[in-house]
């Protein structure tokens, strides 16, 4: 059984204390951060911004995997370049020229990762299945943290999977939302490759004995 990739998402660290967290996230066995940029107009709320996330970037010794769930997302290519991005992750349904912006982000020297919300299916993935990095599924509505995990997911991930092997492409399966030790084993014996946790790790007494957790699903 593979060993998956475990991303915690920042949105569910302590905003007054992000230091104090990233800390412990350093000591963890986590392998990436996972990172929510929001506008307000593509997801209804807000998180943070590039002046916030330059000191995370400082502070974070782990790879950041960015997400953006905000319009036009690839006018901000520059700044997520900036911060030494690793993943930068546009929305399918943010980008009515989604080939292009995953040439932009290439050509800008990062990974290119693609987000479904829970109602797009796989099928549209067809035609950029094999441009792409990573495949972000996402498993609740996004904009807030602690929702409750949709079990269709498992079934997209089925697809995707399929999908991928199918085409020859290399994408990695990414899974985010209502991510715990029962879903998280469901998610990787469906065939998701990476997962982030929000609330789960960063709400725990000892966060990194549950990262632990995770990376032994």
């Amino acid at each position: 059984m593979k060993t998956p990739i475990i991303s915690p998402s920042l949105l569910s660290a302590n905003f007054a204390n992000l230091q104090a967290d990233l800390d412990v996230i350093n000591r963890s066995e986590a392998d990436w951060l996972h990172i929510d940029i929001m506008d307000g107009v593509f997801v209804p709320n807000i998180s943070f911004g590039f002046p916030v996330l330059k000191y995370v970037a400082q502070l974070s010794q782990k790879p950041l995997d960015v997400h953006l769930m905000i319009v036009q997302p690839e006018k901000f290519i520059p700044e997520v370049k900036a911060l030494g991005a690793m993943m930068m992750n546009v929305h399918y349904e943010a980008c009515p020229h989604l080939h292009r912006v995953i040439q932009q982000i290439k050509d800008a020297g990062m990974k290119a990762g693609v987000t479904l919300n829970p109602a797009t299916p796989v099928s549209l993935l067809a035609d950029i299945i094999t441009d792409v990095d990573m495949i972000l599924l996402m498993s609740v509505n996004p904009g807030f943290g602690g929702q409750e995990f949709i079990p269709h997911t498992l079934d997209k991930i089925r697809e995707l999977r399929s999908l991928i092997e199918r085409t020859g492409s290399h994408a990695l399966i990414e899974v985010d939302g209502g991510v715990n030790l029962e879903t998280g084993k469901a998610l990787v014996d469906a065939g998701a490759d990476v997962l982030v946790a929000g609330s789960f790790v960063f709400g725990a007494p000892d966060m990194i004995e549950r990262v632990g957790q995770l990376k032994r699903l």
